[in-house]
């Protein structure tokens, strides 16, 4: 049995002001591509298809384009479920008539969500559906009062689909949870406050592969046969050293499983720059693109006029400029003694030495003496005309 497990596409995101729809379409016409080419017995979707419950219209044609091609064009029948950031009841509308066409959808838990049985040259595989819920919905779902947080949650929700499991027949789960010891980024939305949405992978006891959703980094957890897919994109400017991918899943018929992860090319990478200004208008050094979605920190130490308009100048995609030297020394504080009787060179020596931590020098005093003096000047002329 050939499986492509992936996870966490979440269509629709928005990336520090920009609309990622472009981006994502992009990799996902590789996806296609690798469903083609690598033809597995099923995909497996597990979860945060959307990156909100209420996805624009251009993220729900894209996903309807994909999955059309997948399932019509390559044939391939599809397993998806619900993820933290899915609403269940919009992703499952038309469920039952999707399924007949291969397109099996999970987004609340309870008695619906069957095992898909797919068939390979050495029997049935179990396909196993455990959609991202809440404690309070699985014991309002499942009747079941004792799943008091996720991992007791989630131990219901694999009895419930075990029990409709063969006995001997081989199992594979999609379930949307963190798993203790998974290591996650800051572009993941926290299931709970204080690690109490974690799981334990001993929950997970029963299945011979678990393909996991919701940790953006690929990775496996409590072993080999539990594992992230991870994310299709960068989602944040922590992840620029992490690679993408998708795994593919190779189980014989007693179970044994090879992992093999495949890495898809972004349209943009997602980038940190540091330097002076300077340096970094002089434009890639090392075959980067200028086109990829960038933060910038930069070390000079004066004011920058227009840092950000000079930067896109050049690369176009600056989405974030820091500058460390501000937020030396903390908060900034007001100048000492009475601000009303201090006039502009003092209030700006204040100013200038919280920020960068030295005092003003001579130089620099008479540089903005001169300023402010040339200022007033050219006030006192235009009023005068």
């Amino acid at each position: 049995m050939r499986i492509l497990h992936t996870s966490d596409w979440h269509l629709g995101r928005i990336f520090h002001g920009v609309h990622l729809t472009d981006d994502q379409s992009y990799i996902l016409e590789q996806f296609v591509q690798l469903v083609i080419d690598q033809k597995p017995e099923v995909v497996l979707i597990a979860g945060d298809v959307y990156d909100r419950s209420v996805p624009p219209i251009e993220a729900v044609r894209l996903l309807d384009e994909v999955l059309s091609r997948i399932l019509l064009d390559a044939r391939v029948p599809v397993i998806l479920i619900a993820g933290n950031h899915d609403s269940p009841e919009r992703l499952e509308f038309g469920a039952s008539l999707l399924a007949r066409q291969g397109l099996h959808i999970a987004g609340q838990p309870g008695e619906a969500n069957l095992p898909v049985i797919i068939n390979d040259s050495a029997g049935p595989v179990c396909f196993c559906p455990i959609p991202y819920a809440e404690p309070s919905v699985v014991r309002a779902k499942l009747a079941a009062p004792d799943a008091i947080d996720h991992n007791r949650a989630m131990q219901c929700l694999v009895r419930q689909v075990t029990s409709l499991v063969p006995r001997d027949a081989r199992a594979v789960a999609l379930a949307h949870a963190f798993v203790a010891g998974g290591e996650g980024s800051e572009s993941e939305r926290p299931l709970s406050i204080g690690g109490s949405g974690m799981v334990e992978a001993s929950c997970f006891q029963p299945f011979h592969y678990v393909a996991l959703g919701h940790l953006h980094q690929p990775q496996n957890v409590g072993g080999n046969h539990i594992r992230y897919a991870g994310s299709l994109l960068k989602y944040s400017f922590a992840e620029t050293a992490r690679q993408k991918s998708v795994t593919l899943v190779d189980m014989d018929g007693a179970g044994e499983i090879v992992l093999n992860t495949i890495s898809l090319s972004p349209r943009r990478e997602v980038r940190c720059l540091e330097g002076c200004i300077s340096e970094l208008l002089a434009g890639p050094q090392n075959g980067e693109s200028k086109e990829d979605y960038l933060m910038v920190t930069l070390t000079d130490q004066g004011a920058i006029l227009d840092a950000i308009g000079k930067l896109r100048e050049v690369y176009p995609n600056v989405l974030h400029i820091e500058r460390p030297h501000l937020l030396e020394g903390g908060e900034l504080r007001g100048p000492g003694g009475d601000h009303r009787r201090l006039n502009e060179l003092d209030l700006f020596s204040s100013f200038f030495e919280q920020v960068t931590g030295a005092p003003l020098s001579d130089g620099q005093a008479r540089a903005f003496t001169e300023t402010v003096e040339a200022l007033y000047r050219q006030n006192r002329e235009v009023i005068s005309r």
